[in-house]
């Protein structure tokens, strides 16, 4: 008995995988890996449900997210669908047995699956897809809506220019994104407005996710000390359009070209609120930055050798951090995630993983296509 199960689980597994193109001859195979899964098994507490099996109902909540009208019946009809064709049973069109199993798939293997693909497209991008030796990420914030219920109020409190009741709750997303794949590598959620809800908070808990050498793009919101500082602690790289509040003087520095120099930054004495005093106080007291001009607009960037990196051929890549709007604006519109359904806090940060998964899935295919036919990924 205990085999028939282990068989089950497995070809449960090869099922998922085979249903969104994770197969072994080829690129990004793996990308969901089997231990991802098999961890969402072991931490769901509905594990031995009849047909609403976790990756039963993991398939199937991926393919609400995609689906036209987003709806738990539309899931269910696909569960359907699928048993009648593998000849099984057919299952009750009543969504509440479907229902009570997405409830109970855990939160956090479902945050691991999205950073796990994410990070796997992201790291196995062909070279030619990247810029130079560096793994770019971009980074920005956005917003979504949710049902009005009393929980997703309490969690992420509506606007305070709105009145009582004249309003939806609104939750704050800030996310990594792959300039290669366009993959989600890593995101944190949070209430609109409140302390440690702000955009660079968030990105300060995403941190971890950028490993040494990378680059990441930013705008302008992000161009401070302290996140400059941080990333340049970890041996990460940073080019973001200058604040608009600092005026760069390329007469003072070290002089490197027309209007491009190096200058140095002196700590602030007031510290941000997402770092701790502690972490603070390890920073140095002057970072050494780039800042240089082309077009018209004022750019910083901690890759201070102009020689490797001419400013004309950086200006051009920030371009590309333009994507990303146009993957967030994707996400929320095509996938229809700007108005979420669920009504319970864990719910709505459960549908946010699942769709952030989906996009993931989709990318994986977009990019193996273009792995398999030899062409760059166009973004």
């Amino acid at each position: 008995m205990t085999h028939s199960i282990k068989l089950s689980v497995g070809q449960q597994i090869q099922s998922l995988k085979q249903a969104f193109l994770q197969l072994p001859d080829l690129p990004f195979a793996n990308i969901l890996s089997t231990d991802a899964l098999q961890q969402l098994i072991d931490c769901s507490t509905r594990s031995r449900d009849r047909i609403f099996t976790p990756l039963v109902t993991l398939k199937a909540f991926i393919f609400q997210v995609l689906s036209t009208d987003g709806s738990c019946r539309q899931a269910v009809s696909h569960v359907l669908a699928e048993r009648l064709s593998q000849g099984k049973e057919a299952n009750s069109i009543n969504t509440s047995s479907y229902c009570k199993a997405r409830d109970s798939l855990p939160l956090k293997p479902l945050i691991h699956a999205v950073n796990e693909t994410g990070s796997a497209l992201h790291n196995q991008a062909h070279p030619s897809w990247r810029y130079k030796e560096h793994n770019t990420l971009i980074v920005d914030g956005t917003t979504v809506l949710m049902a009005d219920t009393a929980d997703n109020q309490n969690a992420f409190p509506q606007q305070s220019c709105q009145k009582q009741g004249l309003g939806f709750p609104i939750a704050r997303i800030v996310g990594l994104v792959s300039l290669s794949t366009g993959a989600l590598v890593s995101y944190a959620e949070g209430p609109y407005a409140g302390k440690g809800s702000g955009e660079t908070s968030l990105l300060a808990s995403l941190f971890g996710n950028l490993s040494s050498n990378a680059l990441l793009l930013a705008d302008r919101y992000y161009c401070t000390w302290a996140i400059i500082a941080r990333l340049m602690k970890q041996d990460s790289h940073l080019l973001a359009q200058n604040h608009a509040q600092r005026k760069p003087d390329f007469r003072a520095g070290k002089k490197l070209g027309a209007k491009d120099h190096l200058i140095g930054w002196k700590k602030p004495k007031k510290k941000p609120a997402w770092i701790t005093e502690v972490e603070y106080r390890a920073l140095p007291e002057e970072i050494v930055i780039r800042e240089f001009a082309v077009g018209g607009m004022v750019y910083v960037t901690t890759l201070l050798d102009q020689k490797k990196y001419p400013k004309k051929e950086l200006a051009l890549l920030y371009k590309e951090r333009w994507s990303i709007e146009l993957d967030l604006r994707s996400i929320k519109t095509n996938m229809r995630m700007d108005m979420l359904r669920c009504k319970t806090t864990q719910m709505v940060k459960k549908e946010i993983a699942v769709h952030f998964l989906s996009y993931n899935l989709i990318r994986a295919n977009i990019a193996r296509s273009a792995m398999v036919t030899k062409k760059n990924l166009a973004r």
